[in-house]
C-alpha cells in the first residue's frame, strides 16, 4: 500500500482534536500480505469502507478477509475519468474541484452512507478507501473532517498528502506493465482542489452539514460524529 495514513491529530471544534486510530484512509489494500496483513490487523480495523466501482472490485479483489473485519461495499456514483477527459492545458485544481462537485451531487447518497458508517462508534477504527485514496477517499475524509471543525487549510494539508504517495502507486503501476486509462488527470493532490470543492460546497448548501443533511445524513450522525472522533 502507498497511501495509507490515518487522520487524526488535526484541530477541530472548541479546541478539540481529532482521536487517532478511529479513522484511517488509503488506497485499496488488496495487496497486503504476509508481515503487511499482520501490521494491518494489529491496529483493529473493524470495518472496510470501499469506495471502488463494482468494476474496480471485481478487478483487483478486496480487502483480505480477517477476524472480526466487517467489509462495507459503498459506491458513490460519479462519471468515469474518460467521460470528462483531463485536457493537459486545464488547470488542475478547477479541474479536480469541478469533478467533485459533480460526484458530490451524482454520488450524494454513497457518499452519505459512507460518512454514517464513520458516525457509528461500534464501526471504528474505521478504514475508507478507493483506488488510489485520493480523490473519493479524499472527499469521504475531507467532509467528515469538516463536521468536525477542522480548518479548511488543514483539511487540504491532509489531502495534499497524497501527492507523495501517488508518485509511488504510480511508480509501481508502471513497474507492473500496466497503463492508466485515457483522460485520467495527473496523479497528484493539489491542497486548491480540496479547498476549491468544500467552498464552493457551502455557497450551494450553506454548509458541509447542510450538504450532508440534503444527502441523507441525520443530525444524530453529526452529533456522533464530533462526540466519538473528538478528543
Amino acid at each position: 500500500m502507498f497511501n495509507f495514513r490515518d487522520v487524526g491529530g488535526y484541530p477541530g471544534h472548541d479546541g478539540r482534536t481529532v482521536r487517532w486510530g478511529r479513522l484511517y484512509r488509503s488506497d485499496s489494500p488488496h495487496r497486503i500480505d504476509g508481515a503487511d496483513r499482520d501490521a494491518f490487523a494489529a491496529l483493529g480495523v473493524r470495518t472496510v469502507i470501499d469506495l471502488r466501482r463494482p468494476s474496480e472490485v471485481e478487478r483487483d479483489g478486496r480487502v483480505p478477509e480477517l477476524d472480526g473485519l466487517a467489509y462495507r461495499h459503498i459506491h458513490p456514483e460519479h462519471v468515469d475519468w474518460g467521460e470528462n477527459p483531463y485536457q493537459h492545458d486545464t488547470d488542475l485544481a478547477r479541474y479536480l474541484a469541478d469533478r467533485y462537485a459533480a460526484l458530490a451531487e451524482t454520488g450524494a447518497a454513497g457518499l452519505a452512507e459512507a460518512v454514517g458508517v464513520i458516525a457509528d462508534e461500534s464501526n471504528a477504527p474505521v478504514l475508507v478507501h478507493c483506488v488510489a485514496g485520493k480523490d473519493r477517499t479524499g472527499l469521504v475524509c475531507g467532509l467528515t473532517l469538516a463536521v468536525l471543525g477542522v480548518p479548511d487549510a488543514e483539511i487540504a494539508t491532509d489531502y495534499a498528502l497524497s501527492t507523495e504517495a501517488a508518485e509511488r502507486f504510480q511508480a509501481w503501476f508502471a513497474s507492473t506493465g500496466h497503463q492508466f486509462p485515457p483522460g485520467l488527470p495527473p496523479l497528484t493532490t493539489p491542497a486548491e482542489a480540496m479547498t476549491l470543492f468544500l467552498t464552493e460546497l457551502r455557497l450551494r448548501h450553506g454548509s458541509v452539514e447542510g450538504y450532508l443533511r440534503h444527502a441523507g445524513v441525520t443530525e444524530e450522525q453529526l452529533t456522533a460524529l464530533r462526540t466519538h472522533l473528538l478528543e
